[in-house]
């Protein structure tokens, strides 16, 4: 059995999806939930993380992956047409979609097709705004036209409108969709491509599977080693993975159960089928009870790749009912006996011969036909694998591109072999290495099988191996691999034949490399073949004892990892000076030897050690870059860095003794990456060298109290600093000289900070300030203008900022900027308000503003507030002004205000200069009395909010083209109800709770005698909605504690059960049924039964009622219209129709007093109305 061939995986693209969207349309929302979406399915999906959306060119990169995409997902927002980055984003995915075949499926979020179809509303301004930036530029209106083209052609495809139905439940349509259409691809790829046989081993093994059957079955896929099992499995794995809830393809079980133990491959296990990380189990037996108890309801596909023993099968799917229904496990094993029963087997038989030259001719010859001059040869080699796939792979790779005299002697060698065994013809691929390769194989095929690409050219690279290239001579002769995952892989007997050249060692006395604990502890003991020795390798060794001078006669060891060991020894005397790479967690002494000083050790790690310090003095290691002393919470010094010029990355978090750091550290003018967080007792940091530094992490140094002086230059890249909840009582002028290319800065919890040096103004890169709970923090300076490209300044919970610089409103690219102080009494300086400065036309690009609880009185904001044109979200919670400034009614680009809490504010301004207006919360305005009489005007109005507005006695009239959600709970002094106009196509929760409004008269609803007006305008408006009442739940919810006489059917108790008239459905104009109850509501659950007295109980229909909301307020009466055509669930109707139906039953949970119920029609409203 084979692999892919290399013709398949120059076809395959380095990304599933590429994600387009508008960012700060849907970042934040629908797109970050639709990429966790398609990330949890196994979808490897490009987003620009970065994205600015802005600008005419976008990156290479984004072009590159682009055309790596085999899916492009389009996000149309209502400003997508305004992004020129975006338009052009789109250009090049229609070009791809031409030439590579690329599939693109649009997605309209918020937005009419149409619209983006025909360039019209949104995409008609945007449009607009284009063609007159270039009506003088011929190429720029080409352009255009380009953008015009695409959108047009885009929109006509087939996609999805997120429009109507739940988020959610849209986005679960696109993600299956997705994972469907990604997996009939490799499918497709698996076949066409043809890696020999694969088609017959698929349908032999689904005939055993049979998927079609709603049981639970474990199916072994059993065979010799390298017949091709794990192929088959990843093949069948790929193949029917999207018919499951969720799958999990678990690799080499032998080989991982050995390094990790059975529960990490437990957490592995849930973590992919439940889609989120899972590392929660502690042992095997805690997770034979857990997988069952997450699992047992869930449809998954499971397959165990190379089992070796029971225990494997018993703790990772020991028993069928840990699946749900349809589960299907697939094992992959050389012991027949682990699988009990016969029927459940698939044999894997070697290749026929035809199949073997195929196989064999695709790997030395790159095509299925010999040539003639080697067809002699071929023969004989096929012969001699006897039909195994694995042999046929790695000799026709060894022989490829060799000449006939290669040929002839390399099968003399396989012919005259006199041991038989497999393993020992592969070794044929190994001699035919040079020593360099021989030396990178075996230490790949003995210490580094599944560890990640990138970490094992680091550890061998420091043996000043070429491995980049011996990595590539591997894979040409296809011993070993690298994975999705980027992870260095290969077959087990080829492993098996690396492992055995190094046991074969041994024999002489000369093993080379030590894996297994009991193997080291033999060489110490014995002191037998300690000076071979290059390479040691240990995992979990529990009991290992370690004498003081186990290693002094191992000269040429190069590579050291131990894991956490126990030894009777209070020091250790020798360390191997030929060390290139040093780990070993838990390192269990206070130092280092005296005489350790590897000139040519690279990498020193050490975490979780009982190091006091590290040696006395100044050593030389001058090759050393990377030093990982992290969590040694003994430690209390570091040593002298002088002599170590290439000192690159210093990692000392959680050193919790660590009382200073040599000032040496100056001169480490390489130093890349410097971590001391929760170093709390480092008291003495005297400078830091940043030239090469990228990265400071200081946070939660809480015993430091000056910042270290910054020496040398810093270099054009991109120095992080990470200060957070540190005691530092001032940063030095020179931490911000130099460092124009800095782009994020965080300074928060700095409780000690009084002032920022002018030096910040020197940033000129920066984009993001975040200086949040820096509760000393008075005043930010004047030059903070100076930040040009400044986006985002939190300065929240800093109280004692009582008025920003002036200077702020020449930051004309910032669009986040928040001075929240928080809801308490404490903080405000003697009581000070806060002011903000005159816009002056600045600030042009803010878009969020947060001045919520900032002791805000008339004048504290600026007349000239109106001119933030820009302004999408405004906060101002929690202030004592009584009136607001009259400009804020030019806040023309406004969706979100938030007055609530403003206990004082008695007027709003005017709406009309608001049109784009979502959201207006003004909850426990207690002094406001009218609301202008512009508010009826928005038409984009979507949410409402006046809960507590105690004096409100006038309301506007409303329109509900877009209104979701109007609440005037609590609103005592309320004298009329707004008039209702507009559609109710989108209505769904309008709350009156005690809000006393006199003499009402209702057709369908009796509300208390003490209300003043009727709501006859909703009424009307909900017979005008008849049609589109089918789509969503209607509710009131009001005072009271009595069910209206005009509720048909009435009653006390937890349970409704109502008889259904005879042909309750025909009638055209039935809008749902009317539920009234009084109480608490917890759950609803509603059913329909058959009219057959001795109806079946799977034909029952449930109601599904989820979305009715839920209230704890006290004695209340809650009015619910259920459309029922949107809760006929036809996928669970069992081919049924509501005529089939006569009863219908409620059943509440919570504090039910009483109920009521009817069935409603619209010829009812219209005669009374």
């Amino acid at each position: 059995m084979a692999s892919f061939s290399s013709s398949q995986s120059c076809l395959q693209r380095k990304y599933d999806v590429f994600l387009s969207f508008r960012g700060e349309d849907t970042r934040r929302t629908f797109t970050s939930h639709l990429y966790e979406g398609l990330k949890n399915r196994g979808i490897f999906t490009f987003q620009d993380v970065k994205r600015l959306d802005h600008g005419d060119s976008i990156p290479e990169e984004l072009v590159k992956a682009i055309k790596e995409s085999q899916i492009s997902l389009v996000v149309f927002s209502k400003n997508y047409g305004a992004s020129r980055w975006c338009l052009n984003e789109l250009v090049k995915i229609m070009e791809c979609k031409d030439k590579n075949e690329q599939t693109v499926i649009p997605v309209f979020y918020d937005v009419d097709p149409s619209h983006v179809r025909n360039q019209r509303e949104s995409f008609g301004e945007a449009f607009s705004k284009h063609e007159s930036k270039y009506k003088d530029d011929v190429e720029g209106m080409q352009k255009v036209q380009r953008w015009r083209t695409a959108l047009t052609v885009a929109a006509n495809l087939k996609g999805y409108d997120i429009r109507d139905g739940i988020e959610s439940e849209k986005i679960q349509q696109i993600v299956d969709h997705i994972s469907t259409k990604l997996c009939k691809s490799v499918y497709s790829l698996s076949s066409l491509q043809d890696v020999v046989g694969i088609n017959a081993h698929l349908e032999k093994l689904k005939s055993r599977l049979q998927i079609e059957i709603n049981d639970v079955r474990i199916v072994g896929i059993w065979g010799i080693g390298g017949v091709g099992k794990t192929t088959i499995a990843k093949a069948i794995f790929d193949t029917l993975s999207y018919q499951f809830k969720a799958a999990c393809f678990l690799a080499d079980v032998k080989e991982n159960a050995k390094k990790n133990q059975i529960h990490s491959l437990q957490n592995i296990l849930l973590s992919e089928l439940l889609r989120k990380k899972y590392d929660y189990v502690n042992n095997k037996y805690e997770g034979k009870s857990i997988i069952p108890s997450r699992l047992c309801s869930m449809k998954v596909l499971i397959v165990l790749d190379d089992i070796d023993h029971s225990d494997h099968l018993e703790y990772l799917a020991g028993d069928l009912r840990w699946f749900g229904n349809g589960s299907r496990v697939v094992v992959t094993t050389r012991n027949r006996h682990l699988i009990e029963k016969d029927d459940a087997i698939y044999e894997v038989l070697t290749l026929p011969d035809h199949e073997a030259m195929q196989l064999f001719n695709q790997h030395a010859f790159k095509k299925e036909v010999p040539d003639e001059r080697f067809k002699k040869f071929s023969l004989e080699l096929v012969n001699n694998a006897k039909g195994l796939p694995l042999a046929l792979k790695v000799w026709g790779s060894l022989l490829h591109k060799k000449g006939l005299a290669q040929w002839g002697r390399t099968v003399d060698q396989i012919k005259n072999n006199s041991i038989s065994e497999i393993v020992e013809k592969l070794k044929i691929s190994y001699d035919g290495l040079e020593p360099e390769e021989q030396k990178i194989f075996l230490d790949m095929a003995c210490f580094f099988r599944g560890y990640e690409k990138k970490e094992v050219i680091q550890i061998l690279g420091s043996c000043d191996f070429g491995v980049e290239y011996g990595l590539d001579v591997l894979i040409d002769k296809s011993l070993v691999f690298i994975s999705k995952n980027d992870t260095i892989e290969m077959h087990d007997l080829i492993q098996d034949m690396g492992r055995y050249v190094v046991k074969m060692q041994k024999d002489s006395g000369e093993q080379s490399r030590l894996w297994a604990a009991e193997d080291f502890e033999e060489v110490i003991a014995n002191n037998t073949g300690t000076k071979a020795v290059e390479a040691i390798w240990l995992h979990y060794i529990q009991n290992l004892c370690f004498s003081k001078k186990a290693m002094k006669k191992m000269k040429k060891l190069r590579v050291l990892y131990i894991g956490r060991f126990h030894t009777h020894d209070d020091t250790i005397e020798y360390l191997p000076n030929n060390l290139r790479w040093f780990e070993c967690i838990w390192y269990p002494w206070k130092s280092l030897p005296e005489n350790f000083e590897p000139k040519r050790l690279v990498h020193l790690d050490l975490q979780y050690s009982l190091l006091r310090y590290l040696w006395i003095g100044t050593k030389h290691f001058p090759s050393l870059r990377r030093i990982n002393l992290n969590f040694s919470r003994s430690l209390i010094r570091t040593p002298d860095f002088t002599r170590m010029p290439n000192l690159e990355y210093l990692n000392l978090e959680g050193c919790s003794n660590l009382e200073e750091v040599h000032h040496s550290l100056g001169c480490s003018r390489k130093l890349i990456e410097l971590n001391l967080s929760w170093c709390v007792s480092l008291e003495r940091f005297s400078c830091v060298n940043v030239e090469s530094l990228e990265s400071l992490n200081l946070q939660h140094c809480s015993g430091l109290e000056k910042f270290p002086e910054i020496l040398g230059r810093i270099k054009p890249l991109e120095l992080d600093i990470q200060m957070r909840k540190n005691v530092v009582g001032e940063l030095p002028s020179s931490v911000f000289q130099h460092q124009a290319r800095l782009t994020e800065l965080d300074l928060s919890f700095l409780i000690n900070i009084i002032a920022l040096p002018s030096s910040i103004g020197m940033l000129k890169g920066l984009v993001k300030l975040h200086v949040r709970y820096c509760s000393k923090l008075e005043i930010l300076p004047e030059e903070i203008g100076d930040l040009e490209n400044l986006e985002k300044l939190d300065a929240s919970y800093s109280r004692l900022i009582s008025q920003p610089p002036a200077s702020i409103i020449r930051l004309n690219k910032l669009k986040f900027l928040s001075f929240e102080k928080g809801n308490t009494k404490v903080g405000h300086k003697d009581g000070v308000c806060f002011v903000f400065p005159h816009v002056n036309e600045g600030l042009c690009s803010l878009e969020y503003l947060n001045l919520n609880y900032c002791n805000l009185i008339d004048g504290g904001l600026p007349e000239d507030i109106g001119c933030l044109s820009s302004l999408k979200e405004l906060y101002l919670w929690g202030n004592n002004f009584e009136h607001l400034p009259r400009s804020m009614t030019q806040l023309g680009a406004l969706k979100f205000l938030n007055l609530s809490h403003c206990k004082k504010l008695k007027e709003l301004p005017g709406f009309t200069g608001m049109p784009n207006l979502e959201t207006l919360n003004l909850i426990k305005c207690m002094n406001l009395e009218e609301i202008h009489h512009s508010l009826g005007f928005l038409k984009k109005l979507r949410r409402l909010t006046l809960t507590n507005c105690i004096q409100l006695t006038r309301f506007p009239g409303l329109c509900i083209d877009s209104l979701k959600y109007l609440c005037l709970r609590d609103c005592f002094s309320l004298e009329k109800f707004p008039e209702i106009f507009g559609s109710m196509k989108l209505k769904s929760d309008i709350h009156m709770l005690d809000s006393v409004m006199r003499d009402l008269n209702s057709m369908y609803i009796s509300f208390p005698r003490s209300l003043s007006q009727d709501i006859v305008s909703l009424q009307q408006g909900m017979i005008c909605a008849s049609d589109s009442l089918s789509l969503r739940l209607f509710t009131v919810v009001h005072c009271g504690n009595r069910i209206p006489s005009w509720f048909h059917y009435r009653g006390t108790g937890k349970t409704v059960s109502v008889n259904l008239p005879e042909n309750w459905y025909v009638r055209d104009d039935l809008l749902g049924f009317a539920v009234c109850y009084s109480g608490n509501l917890i759950d609803t659950t509603a059913h329909l039964i058959p009219l057959c007295d001795d109806g079946m109980p799977w034909m029952t229909q449930k109601l599904e009622l989820s979305s009715l909301p839920k209230y704890d307020t006290g004695c209340t009466i809650h009015f619910f219209l259920v459309p029922l055509a949107s809760l006929w669930d036809t996928s669970t109707a069992n081919g049924n129709t509501p005529h089939d139906y006569g009863l219908i039953t409620f059943s509440f949970s919570g504090g039910m007093e009483e109920y009521g119920f009817r069935l409603l029609y619209k010829d009812e409203l219209e005669e009374k109305y």
